[in-house]
């Protein structure tokens, strides 16, 4: 993926959802595979001096739009999260880091054939956020694309 459609998927980010600016949110890298996003720990740092948990909770959410946003490239599509789940197994206490892996190619060929057919197509997402090479957040979520 050029390393100018991570810029312009940001800047989108900065610009629609003003949150991620406030964040400090930066998309690191994608594969086709992989999406990485990143965020700095002080603008996101609770009374403890580690991540806050609606940081981490925001932060797994983008990944997953971020990466529904990038597999669609339809930019006339709104994708909105229908419902999640999140577990907080270890405090972070340096940058955040969100990883979201593309699911099997058999649910992105069924996501991709509904949303052709219907304009409308629901995917499960996965996303971790890592510290030091240690999983310390597991995200579920369910999101929904429409035309």
């Amino acid at each position: 993926m050029p390393e100018s459609v991570l810029r312009e998927t940001e800047a989108y980010l900065h610009e629609q959802i003003p949150l991620t600016r406030a964040m400090g949110v930066t998309l690191e890298s994608w594969d086709g595979s992989r999406l990485i996003l990143h965020a700095p720990l002080e603008p996101n740092h609770n009374h403890l001096g580690t991540a806050f948990g609606g940081s981490l909770s925001a932060l797994a959410t983008l990944a997953g739009y971020c990466l529904l946003w990038l597999v669609l490239g339809d930019r006339q599509a709104h994708i909105v999260i229908r419902d999640s789940t999140i577990r907080y197994r270890h405090p972070i206490k340096g940058a955040l880091r969100a990883i979201c892996r593309r699911p099997a190619e058999d649910e992105m060929e069924a996501f991709q054939r509904q949303f052709a057919e219907t304009g409308r197509a629901r995917l499960s997402l996965h996303v971790t956020i890592e510290d030091a090479g240690k999983v310390c957040v597991e995200f579920a979520g369910s999101f929904v694309a429409m035309r």
